[in-house]
């Protein structure tokens, strides 16, 4: 995805942006929070926030094309996803 800010050749080389670092940093102290802590005390937290995320994009008032070209982006997205992977 295109805000993933890796490179766009697809390599994992280190970035030098100096957001990038903060960003690893969250990614690890939330891996470090639910290696700690049992499913029931991390996924209701989790289901919350995608949860307000969904409202939030629920809330936005789009058309039914816009809709359906984000949906359609999604699926091409998670179907990419997938095929990584299984690779």
């Amino acid at each position: 995805m295109s805000d993933s800010r890796t490179p766009e050749d697809g390599s994992t080389r280190a970035n030098d942006d100096p957001e990038r670092q903060p960003r690893y940093e969250q990614v690890f102290r939330w891996v470090e929070y639910v290696e700690e802590h049992p499913v029931e005390v991390w996924g209701p937290q989790q289901n919350a926030v995608v949860n307000g995320q969904v409202d939030s994009a629920r809330a936005v008032d789009l058309s039914a094309d816009e809709r359906r070209r984000i949906r359609a982006f999604a699926d091409a997205e998670l179907e990419a996803s997938d095929d990584d992977a299984k690779r």
